[in-house]
């Protein structure tokens, strides 16, 4: 459950940040050097090693949740 969330939103940001990407290539082109507008490998890898990251930075607590026993978690609610 902590992953799901945790992936979801990291999804959502993803996407919105390549929309936003495309969205602003004329910017990116004079922001970034020898990268064309719609450079395939940019529009691939940027979001690969964000996602990477998300998951990794998800699992972490979802293991960390997942070792708790669940009656000892409701007593201390």
């Amino acid at each position: 459950m902590v992953v799901r969330r945790g992936i979801t939103l990291a999804a959502a940001g993803v996407a919105l940040g390549i929309v936003g990407a495309v969205l602003l290539t004329r910017v990116l082109k004079s922001m970034l050097y020898g990268v064309t507008r719609f450079d395939g490998a940019t529009f691939a890898v940027v979001p690969a090693i964000l996602a990477t990251v998300a998951l990794v930075a998800c699992l972490i607590p979802g293991a960390r949740a997942a070792t708790v026993d669940p009656v000892i978690a409701l007593r201390e609610e």
